[in-house]
């Protein structure tokens, strides 16, 4: 099937450069924002299949990939937020839609909040609930730290395996490419806002419609954790993709489709159904 990409470019964006990567071109906008350690092209195979329904964009958060990366630059939860607010109205996004995974999921509330212009529809893939008094976040800092590392000096692909065990050789040879583009800096700062960052205050001032993507195997989202969600957000629609671990379209691609159901405005599909 023919490629739903377009083109990667930069924008200055709320005073950063920020990269990006487009997809499809027609229908509603999709801004996607990737998790921890995860540059935008890590998720060019989702984008392919959302560019077959949407105009679709994938973010380089900030210390990440080929975006903006410095020891000077702010990589607290608010900054980013700003920047995705930025970026959508750099490019005249209207009525877009915000889809974050895990860290992006995070990004996404805060951006809901503080930067709601444009935005009609958030969907949040297994985000995060860790916060201040809450339990932390399951992993640990050194698995990011260290497989940074293990990349920056150039190991091979093989290197990840202990890491992530389940992950096909496709997988794990993108992530080893990329992997080394991820700032220490900002990795550390947004680990620490896992357990700083209050985003369950933010989530009774969203006012767009809101879904909750939960990984069924993640550990990361447990039944009270939705139960408090709902009641902080009524309105806020559930799926699960009962298979999936944390990196759910990586472990249940076709789950992680069919759990958006029309909230987009229209059925997400893979390229095989």
């Amino acid at each position: 099937m023919r490629s739903t990409f377009l083109h990667g470019a930069n924008l200055r964006a709320n005073g950063i450069r920020q990269h990006y990567l487009r997809y499809g071109g027609q229908g509603r906008p999709v801004v996607i924002v990737p998790g921890i350690t995860s540059p935008a092209i890590t998720w060019g195979f989702v984008a392919e299949q959302f560019g077959r329904h949407f105009d679709t964009y994938v973010l380089d958060v900030r210390g990440r990939g080929l975006s903006e990366s410095s020891a000077a630059l702010d990589y607290g939860l608010d900054a980013c937020a700003r920047d995705v607010g930025a970026f959508a109205e750099a490019l005249g996004l209207r009525d877009y839609a915000l889809v974050g995974h895990s860290m992006g999921a995070r990004i996404g509330i805060r951006t809901a909040r503080l930067c709601p212009a444009g935005l009609e529809r958030l969907v949040l893939i297994d985000p995060p609930v860790s916060g201040p008094g809450r339990r932390a976040y399951p992993a640990n800092l050194p698995w990011y730290i260290d497989s940074i590392r293990l990349m920056r000096d150039g190991a091979g692909f093989e290197a990840l395996r202990a890491f992530s065990p389940t992950w096909t050789e496709a997988q794990l040879r993108l992530r080893a490419e990329w992997l080394h583009t991820c700032d220490e800096r900002a990795i550390v700062a947004a680990y620490e806002g896992f357990h700083q960052d209050d985003i369950h205050a933010d989530l009774p001032h969203i006012e767009v419609p809101a879904l909750l993507m939960v990984a069924g195997r993640g550990d990361v989202i447990r039944p009270e954790d939705q139960d408090e969600l709902r009641r902080l957000m009524p309105a806020l629609r559930v799926a699960q993709v009962p298979g999936a671990g944390h990196m759910v379209p990586w472990d249940d691609e076709p789950g992680f489709y069919r759990a958006f159901g029309d909230f987009l405005g229209q059925p997400m599909a893979a390229a095989s159904d």
